[in-house]
Protein backbone atom coordinates (compact mmCIF):
# COMPACT_ATOMS: atom_id res chain seq x y z
CA UNK A 1 0.00 0.00 0.00
CA UNK A 2 1.30 3.66 -1.07
CA UNK A 3 0.83 6.49 1.58
CA UNK A 4 1.62 9.95 0.73
CA UNK A 5 3.93 11.64 3.11
CA UNK A 6 5.97 14.88 3.15
CA UNK A 7 9.93 14.71 2.03
CA UNK A 8 10.86 16.21 5.29
CA UNK A 9 8.39 12.94 6.63
CA UNK A 10 10.37 10.21 5.05
CA UNK A 11 13.92 12.02 5.60
CA UNK A 12 13.07 11.40 8.83
CA UNK A 13 11.53 8.14 7.87
CA UNK A 14 15.25 7.42 6.41
CA UNK A 15 17.03 7.59 9.84
CA UNK A 16 14.57 5.65 11.50
CA UNK A 17 14.82 2.83 8.73
CA UNK A 18 18.56 3.36 9.13
CA UNK A 19 18.39 3.13 13.27
CA UNK A 20 16.09 -0.06 13.18
CA UNK A 21 18.86 -1.45 10.49
CA UNK A 22 21.66 -1.06 13.16
CA UNK A 23 20.02 -2.79 15.81
CA UNK A 24 18.66 -5.63 13.70
CA UNK A 25 22.22 -6.35 12.61
CA UNK A 26 23.55 -6.30 16.33
CA UNK A 27 20.86 -9.18 16.78
CA UNK A 28 21.98 -11.00 14.33
CA UNK A 29 25.89 -10.45 14.81
CA UNK A 30 24.79 -11.33 18.57
CA UNK A 31 23.60 -14.37 17.73
CA UNK A 32 25.57 -15.75 14.59
CA UNK A 33 27.26 -18.78 16.46
CA UNK A 34 27.36 -20.42 19.89
CA UNK A 35 29.19 -23.23 20.93
CA UNK A 36 27.70 -26.47 20.62
CA UNK A 37 27.13 -27.32 24.37
CA UNK A 38 25.68 -23.81 25.06
CA UNK A 39 21.44 -24.15 24.83
CA UNK A 40 20.25 -22.09 22.11
CA UNK A 41 18.79 -18.88 23.92
CA UNK A 42 15.12 -18.57 21.47
CA UNK A 43 14.79 -22.11 20.80
CA UNK A 44 11.16 -21.48 22.16
CA UNK A 45 10.61 -19.51 19.32
CA UNK A 46 12.32 -21.53 17.00
CA UNK A 47 15.79 -21.34 17.19
CA UNK A 48 18.83 -18.74 16.62
CA UNK A 49 18.88 -19.58 13.06
CA UNK A 50 14.94 -19.07 12.19
CA UNK A 51 15.30 -15.46 14.04
CA UNK A 52 18.66 -14.68 12.17
CA UNK A 53 17.14 -15.68 9.17
CA UNK A 54 13.86 -13.11 9.61
CA UNK A 55 16.26 -10.01 11.06
CA UNK A 56 17.58 -10.74 7.58
CA UNK A 57 14.88 -10.96 5.31
CA UNK A 58 13.69 -7.82 7.55
CA UNK A 59 16.83 -5.45 6.88
CA UNK A 60 16.39 -5.93 3.13
CA UNK A 61 12.61 -5.38 3.79
CA UNK A 62 13.70 -2.19 4.80
CA UNK A 63 16.43 -1.41 2.68
CA UNK A 64 14.18 -1.74 -0.09
CA UNK A 65 11.83 0.81 1.71
CA UNK A 66 14.58 2.97 1.70
CA UNK A 67 15.51 2.68 -2.00
CA UNK A 68 11.78 3.24 -2.75
CA UNK A 69 12.21 6.51 -0.24
CA UNK A 70 14.75 7.90 -2.17
CA UNK A 71 14.03 7.47 -5.38
CA UNK A 72 10.21 9.02 -4.56
CA UNK A 73 12.20 12.00 -3.11
CA UNK A 74 14.62 12.19 -6.16
CA UNK A 75 11.39 11.92 -8.40
CA UNK A 76 9.89 14.96 -6.80
CA UNK A 77 13.48 16.61 -6.36
CA UNK A 78 13.06 16.78 -10.43
CA UNK A 79 10.14 17.54 -10.69
CA UNK A 80 9.76 20.96 -8.75
CA UNK A 81 11.69 24.25 -9.22
CA UNK A 82 13.07 27.06 -7.33
CA UNK A 83 13.85 30.48 -7.97
CA UNK A 84 16.75 31.98 -6.09
CA UNK A 85 16.87 35.78 -7.56
CA UNK A 86 16.38 35.46 -11.28
CA UNK A 87 17.60 31.74 -11.69
CA UNK A 88 15.48 29.12 -11.73
CA UNK A 89 16.45 25.10 -11.13
CA UNK A 90 14.90 22.26 -10.00
CA UNK A 91 15.98 21.14 -6.84
CA UNK A 92 18.12 18.27 -8.10
CA UNK A 93 19.96 21.02 -9.79
CA UNK A 94 19.97 23.56 -7.05
CA UNK A 95 21.58 20.00 -4.69
CA UNK A 96 24.03 19.64 -7.11
CA UNK A 97 24.61 23.52 -7.62
CA UNK A 98 25.24 23.57 -3.50
CA UNK A 99 27.23 20.43 -3.15
CA UNK A 100 29.66 20.90 -6.13
CA UNK A 101 29.43 24.52 -7.47
CA UNK A 102 28.79 26.77 -4.30
CA UNK A 103 32.06 25.89 -2.70
CA UNK A 104 34.24 26.36 -5.53
CA UNK A 105 32.93 29.72 -6.53
CA UNK A 106 33.07 30.53 -2.40
CA UNK A 107 36.81 29.40 -2.28
CA UNK A 108 37.41 31.30 -5.86
CA UNK A 109 35.63 34.45 -4.80
CA UNK A 110 37.16 34.87 -1.28
CA UNK A 111 40.68 33.78 -2.37
CA UNK A 112 40.36 36.35 -5.37
CA UNK A 113 39.38 38.90 -2.44
CA UNK A 114 42.19 38.13 0.02
CA UNK A 115 44.87 38.33 -2.37
CA UNK A 116 43.84 41.30 -3.37
CA UNK A 117 43.66 42.75 0.32
CA UNK A 118 47.09 41.26 0.76
CA UNK A 119 48.53 42.95 -2.41
CA UNK A 120 47.01 46.45 -1.81
CA UNK A 121 48.77 46.20 1.46
CA UNK A 122 52.02 44.90 0.10
CA UNK A 123 51.96 47.43 -2.73
CA UNK A 124 51.25 49.93 0.15
CA UNK A 125 53.93 48.72 2.41
CA UNK A 126 56.38 49.87 -0.83
CA UNK A 127 54.99 53.24 -1.38
CA UNK A 128 53.77 52.39 -4.60
CA UNK A 129 49.69 52.98 -5.95
CA UNK A 130 47.26 50.48 -6.87
CA UNK A 131 44.87 51.62 -9.59
CA UNK A 132 42.06 49.49 -11.82
CA UNK A 133 42.57 52.06 -14.63
CA UNK A 134 44.58 52.58 -17.71
CA UNK A 135 47.96 52.00 -17.22
CA UNK A 136 48.80 55.83 -15.99
CA UNK A 137 52.62 57.54 -16.52
CA UNK A 138 53.93 56.23 -13.42
CA UNK A 139 55.23 53.11 -14.60
CA UNK A 140 55.49 51.55 -11.12
CA UNK A 141 51.67 51.65 -10.57
CA UNK A 142 49.94 48.17 -10.11
CA UNK A 143 46.78 47.58 -12.06
CA UNK A 144 43.95 45.75 -10.80
CA UNK A 145 42.31 43.60 -13.47
CA UNK A 146 38.98 42.69 -11.24
CA UNK A 147 36.26 45.47 -10.49
CA UNK A 148 36.78 44.82 -6.63
CA UNK A 149 33.16 46.30 -6.20
CA UNK A 150 31.48 43.87 -8.06
CA UNK A 151 33.47 41.21 -6.64
CA UNK A 152 32.19 42.34 -3.15
CA UNK A 153 28.56 41.87 -4.91
CA UNK A 154 29.49 38.35 -6.30
CA UNK A 155 30.99 37.03 -2.76
CA UNK A 156 27.22 38.59 -0.82
CA UNK A 157 25.06 37.20 -3.45
CA UNK A 158 26.63 34.10 -3.28
CA UNK A 159 26.39 33.84 0.38
CA UNK A 160 22.69 35.30 0.33
CA UNK A 161 21.82 32.86 -2.51
CA UNK A 162 23.04 29.65 -0.44
CA UNK A 163 20.96 30.91 2.74
CA UNK A 164 18.44 31.67 0.78
CA UNK A 165 18.22 28.13 -0.87
CA UNK A 166 18.50 26.60 2.70
CA UNK A 167 15.24 27.52 3.18
CA UNK A 168 13.16 27.26 0.28
CA UNK A 169 14.82 23.28 1.07
CA UNK A 170 13.39 23.26 4.06
CA UNK A 171 10.15 24.59 2.94
CA UNK A 172 9.70 22.64 -0.20
CA UNK A 173 10.51 19.30 2.11
CA UNK A 174 7.62 19.95 4.47
CA UNK A 175 5.55 20.53 1.98
CA UNK A 176 6.16 18.60 -1.38
CA UNK A 177 4.36 15.24 -0.95
CA UNK A 178 5.93 11.93 -2.11
CA UNK A 179 3.85 9.12 -2.66
CA UNK A 180 5.75 5.56 -1.39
Amino acid sequence: MKSKITITEALQEVKTIDARIQKKKEFVFNFLFRQNTQRDPHEKDGGSAVLIAQERQAINDLLERKISIRTAINIANAENSITIGKQTRTISEWLVWKRDVAPTMKVILNETAARLQVLRQDVTRKGLNVTQSAPSEVTTDIIVNVNENELSKQIEALEEAISTLDGQFSLKNATIKIEV
